[in-house]
């Protein structure tokens, strides 16, 4: 049977967070390439609701945007100077049309944890039950600061007690409110308007709807989960990495079911919104982050970290960190390599060691192997750019462009100052400062002709060892001595 889709799922995210001691609003704070709502929000938009509301208030203006950059179509609640979270819930329902109809589901915005598979699972727990609300529940060996749930004698929930207001009895309980509801919406909304603020805390509670309901002999049930990592909440920075350690547990041991090896799982951190192919393998000290995709076959670390980096299939990437930057099929890349945003590299091309690009379009089977800057670049296929290149760009106002053609050739030690076009087929030789262009089939050298000084080191470096060194070079008629002559005596060693 398919699950109805709920009419509206509210977040709850309107909490300041204190113990998080930031000045980053808690529900900002992020895990897993998301922030704590970002998570809330993929949950919730898994069970396709009609609405998707957020309730907000602490840094309003900095959560709001935030919500409306992830998914523009939700709508954002402001929560007024009533405290609780049933003001917080009834502020949602203000904000979303009056004539909902069927279920609403009720989250928080600082349990990451929590999946849309879950969501769904509530929903038909919800509608098979008749219920007029339903919780998530967990047993937890110490429930020490969640609100219990109380259970009438023949199991069915008779209410959730706060852990402030319980009693010892009650205290004992193991079974503990996620904080996570389904409900009709007319029964919701009609027991909001009888709950009050006569409680420790003085506020609202969402969990006297429960009470609510039965006192009006309304169903009201419990799905019970055994996965109690998707009821815990963050309150501060230590339950932060817990759950974004347990989230990243979670991430790599779903790639590995997958099909993708993934050499030393404590070390290799996969956001949330990554995608890779089967067979490729993630070794040890790897970061892949944001919406990164790897193909198939792929090979990438160690030591690398790629952001938001597109790689093709079969490519190797290692000691390497990429951010914005693609990656073609069978290329290779690293080590200690800096892509930064806007690099294309080709089909089987290659960034090598000590390479930095930047805005570089690097063509099909087209090398970079050897300590390069390439920024604001185009490289044809098959080009080969040699060691020591410097694209220089910027003229201290303005960057410039620099364009080599198809399996053309740059010689190691050059200088490319942009703007400058390097034809098809044309070479420039190693140790040019290139200021202008390059026809097809040319090669362009750039640099001064060589003078030789005869007697220049007697001179400006007389007593040196150099110098002594020149001196019996001289004497011996050859470029070269087998044995080094005493700097002090002129004498070679052994000399009678």
């Amino acid at each position: 049977m398919t699950t109805a889709r709920p009419t509206a799922v509210i977040i709850l995210a309107a909490g300041e967070g204190t113990r998080m001691k930031s000045a980053t609003p808690k529900v900002l704070h992020r895990i897993g390439g998301r922030s704590l709502v970002g998570h809330a929000m993929a949950a919730a938009r898994a069970t396709d609701p009609e609405h998707l509301a957020v309730v907000v208030r602490h840094e309003r203006d900095l959560v709001a945007a935030h919500i409306a950059q992830v998914d523009a179509t939700a709508t954002i609640a402001d929560q007024d100077e009533v405290k609780g979270t049933g003001r917080a819930t009834e502020c949602a329902l203000d904000a979303l049309p009056r004539d909902l109809t069927g279920t609403v589901l009720v989250t928080y915005g600082d349990v990451p944890l929590l999946t849309g598979d879950t969501l769904v699972e509530l929903v038909a727990r919800h509608d098979e039950s008749g219920s007029a609300a339903t919780v998530i529940t967990a047993h937890l060996d110490n429930p020490q600061g969640y609100g219990r749930i109380v259970r009438d004698t023949d199991g069915s929930v008779a209410g959730i007690v706060e852990q402030k207001d319980a009693t010892d009895e009650q205290r004992a309980i193991t079974e503990i409110n996620s904080g996570i509801y389904a409900f009709d919406v007319a029964v919701l909304r009609e027991a909001l308007g009888q709950v009050g603020t006569d409680n420790a805390q003085g506020e609202k509670y969402l969990t006297d709807v429960l009470r609510i309901a039965r006192e009006g002999g309304k169903g009201v049930s419990a799905h019970v989960i055994d996965d109690l990592w998707q009821t815990e909440g963050v309150n501060d920075r230590v339950q932060l990495a817990t759950l974004g350690r347990e989230l990243n547990r979670r991430n790599n041991e779903r790639w590995m079911r997958e099909g993708v090896t993934i050499v030393d799982p404590a070390t290799t951190w996969i956001d949330a919104d990554v995608t890779i192919g089967r067979d490729a393998t993630i070794l040890p000290n790897t970061q892949i982050l944001g919406a990164t995709s790897i193909g198939a076959d792929a090979r990438i670390g160690p030591d690398t970290t790629l952001t938001d980096t597109e790689v093709g299939e079969g490519a190797e990437v290692k000691r390497t960190e990429a951010n914005l930057a693609t990656i073609g099929a069978q290329a290779t890349v690293g080590p200690f390599s800096y892509l930064r945003p806007g690099t294309i590299l080709g089909t089987k091309g290659k960034i090598g060691g000590f390479v930095e690009t930047k805005n570089a379009r690097i063509g099909d089977g087209a090398k970079v192997p050897h300590l390069t800057y390439a920024g604001d670049a185009t490289i044809g296929d098959g080009a080969n750019i040699g060691a020591g290149t410097i694209f220089a760009n910027y003229d201290g106002v303005t960057k410039h462009h620099t364009t080599i053609g198809k399996n053309s050739f740059v010689g190691s030690d050059s200088v490319l100052i942009a703007p400058v076009d390097v034809a098809d087929g044309a070479y420039v030789a190693a140790g040019s400062a290139l200021t202008g262009d390059v026809e097809p089939g040319q090669i362009a050298v750039a640099r001064g002709r060589q003078k030789n000084v005869d007697g220049w080191v007697a001179r400006a470096r007389a007593g040196t060892a150099t110098a002594a060194a020149a001196q019996a070079a001289t004497r011996a008629g050859t470029r070269h001595t087998e044995k080094s002559a005493d700097p002090a005596t002129g004498s070679d060693e052994g000399e009678a």
